[in-house]
């Protein structure tokens, strides 16, 4: 499906991607606490949802 090189890639990105992420919330959270508020289960709403998608491709992959 994806090349060896392809999927270094990939996940070298995402995981550049995710600390470059982190780093800019951590800079507007302290300057905008009243904002950042309750953020927290927006990211736990999309981690849930990824891995529903997740789930699904394996349960409908398996049939």
């Amino acid at each position: 499906m994806f090349s060896t090189g392809q999927l270094i890639f990939a996940i070298l990105f995402a995981v550049a991607f995710v600390i470059l992420i982190v780093i800019s919330y951590r800079k507007d959270v302290k300057r905008d606490r009243k904002y950042a508020k309750g953020s927290i289960w927006i990211l736990v709403g999309f981690l849930v949802f990824v891995g529903l998608l997740m789930a699904a491709k394996v349960y409908l992959k398996g049939q």
